[in-house]
Parts: C-alpha cells; structure tokens; sequence
C-alpha cells in the first residue's frame, strides 16, 4: 500500500525550540504509520537542518545526515547529503511543527510555497500577521472584535503612557510562549520591562491589562468549514500563565490550572466559539490555530493572542480541547494533512 510521505520539521532557532521537540515527539507517538511515512528532519538553535530517526530531546546524537527542502518545485522533496553528494526524497506534505520565529512567522511557509510543497497550518500572509500582536490587533480590531489597547515601541521610541492605568504588560511583538512578557505594576519599573522584552524583537509592545478571566478555543479547518473544540479556561494563583517556561509542565503548572471544558454556561462557550471562528477567519487563518481570548466580568470578549502553530506536548492546551470535542490525537493529525493536501 501506498504511503504519504509526511516531512515533520521540529525544533529551529526560537527560544520555543524544546517545546517544538516535544510538539513532535507527541506527533510521532500517534502519527498513523499505515498511512504516513513520516521523515524527521529537526533544525538545530544554530539553524543547521538534519534527518533523524525519530525526535526526542537528545536527537542530535543520532542525527546523521544534513539535509535541506530544494527550492525548485522540480524535486518537490529533500536534497539528503550522503556521501559526498544529494539523494533527492520525495515528499508529499510537510508539517512543519515548529514554534515562535522562523516557524510561525511566514518563514518556513515561504519556502514550502517555492517548492511547491502542501504544508499543514496558515500560509505566509497569515502567519505574519499573526505572529505580529500589532498587526492581529489591529486586523481584528477593524473587523469589529474587542483588543487590548496598546502602543508600539521601537528603536528610539519613548513609551508614553499617559492614556494607559497600571498594571500594564509589556511584551515582545514577535514572540510566543510568554517568553519576555512581564507584568508591570509601576511606572519605575517599565524601563527595565521594555529592555527585557527587547531581547526577543526589537518591536515591543505596552499593553493595557485587560480584567478577565483567560479562554481559549482551538480552531480546524480551511475557509468557512471550520470545527471548533471546547473551550477551556485558566485560572491564575498568581502572575500570568506561562507554562512552556516552567521546570516541569508536564506535571502541570506552577501557578494556573486549565480547565476543560471550560466552567461556562452553553450560552457563553458558544459565543467565544463564534468569536474565535471570526478572529479565524478575518486573519486568513487555514489549517489550525489557537484563539487566546479574555472573557471579561461584563461578558465583553477580548483577543489575547492567535498562536497559528500550537503546542503539540502532553500538557498542550490545543490537543486537550480538541479531544474534549471528540478527536483523539492521531484523528487530528489525519485532518490537518488531509486539510493541507487539499490546497
């Protein structure tokens, strides 16, 4: 019988690089193999790609052979360097499970659009607006959905603030996984925010805090025919969540719990679903993407943030939601290639 052969790029150079190894650690153990032929290739921090039999958090001892995606759509596959020379592998799809920059930021999707290779999730133009929390406020904010209000900060920019109340969070623009978000609760304190967020974009952004409780819904699908999963919700003990930072998330978090579904009424889920599938679709998103929302006391709903290549990892919110919707793991790895051969 035939198989897809299936590429899984994991890891790359963001500092969301283990997450990835796990995301596709979790996608090797439930990829149906009667199906798929899944070819590993992990991409180091330094950005040096190379064929493995299977990711695991040490994979490169075993990673043998470099190789690269041909950008002419006349190999439509990997160039694997053996022996001093290329062997061409054909590949039919590619499900690129990597996180934060030079994954979910067009990247990656530009060079599968040059060679003409189906990939799982959003295209380029999506991608970059999502990755960007200005561009997909400001997006989303004219189809009429409720954002944080914010300002931008660049080189030689000075924040000014005086419309802003504290708390206030000061984050990368470019960035995910919480990673340089802080929480700032005094004006003193706002400097050294901005600096520590400029160390992953130079492109910061002050926000509003936003009083809430945070949701999220997970989102499949291309176009207007779109399955939602069941929406989940955190409730924080303290700070704010940021779980793929923590020593052991997988025994759960430090300082959240993550409740799914969500302790709502039909009513309120529902509307947060509808929400999340209009955020969906005003940014182009196709394949999958987790919505991140604020429910307000006032029932106002706010978008937190779209992440357009979720985490894969047994704690990961997207998978957990879609299985409260009645999709095991390896169901939805089937969807989202058959979502992406369709293109």
């Amino acid at each position: 019988m035939y198989k897809i052969n299936v590429a899984v790029l994991f890891g790359g150079c963001s500092e969301e690089h283990t997450v990835s190894i796990k995301s596709a650690m979790e996608l090797a153990a439930n990829i149906d193999t009667e199906k798929y032929q899944p070819f590993y290739i992990g991409i180091t921090k330094s950005g040096v790609w190379k064929l493995c039999e299977k990711p695991c958090l040490d994979w490169e001892r075993y990673a043998e052979y470099p190789v690269v995606f041909s950008p002419g759509r006349n190999t439509h596959g990997l160039l694997i360097q053996k022996d001093g020379g290329y062997e061409t592998q054909p590949i039919d799809v590619v499900f690129p499970i990597i996180h934060g920059k030079f994954g979910e930021d067009g990247s990656i999707q530009g060079l599968l659009e040059l060679s003409g290779i189906p990939y799982v999730g959003c295209d380029i133009q999506s991608s970059v607006i999502c990755m960007d929390k200005s561009l997909a406020y400001t997006t989303v904010k004219n189809a009429g959905i409720e954002v944080p209000d914010f300002q931008i900060i660049q080189d030689g920019d000075s924040p000014e603030i005086e419309d802003f109340e504290f708390p206030l969070f000061v984050k990368p623009a470019r960035s995910g996984s919480s990673f340089g978000v802080n929480k700032v609760e005094k004006a003193e304190d706002l400097c050294t925010a901005i600096n520590e967020a400029k160390k992953y974009d130079r492109k910061v952004l002050i926000e509003q805090a936003v009083s809430g409780s945070e949701v999220g819904c997970a989102v499949l699908g291309n176009g207007s025919d779109l399955i939602v999963g069941e929406v989940d919700q955190i409730s924080l003990k303290h700070g704010f969540f940021k779980i793929h930072q923590e020593a052991q998330p997988e025994k759960g978090s430090e300082n959240a719990t993550i409740k799914v579904p969500a302790d709502l009424t039909a009513e309120v889920r529902e509307r947060i679903q509808e929400t999340a599938k209009k955020i969906y679709q005003t940014l182009g998103c196709r394949g999958l993407a987790r919505i991140d929302l604020f429910l307000c006391e006032d029932g106002q709903i706010v978008l937190n943030e779209v992440n357009t290549m979720p985490g894969f990892t047994s704690y990961s919110r997207y998978p957990r939601m879609m299985t409260a919707a009645g999709f095991t793991l390896s169901e939805l790895i089937d969807r989202l290639i058959e979502l992406a051969l369709r293109r």
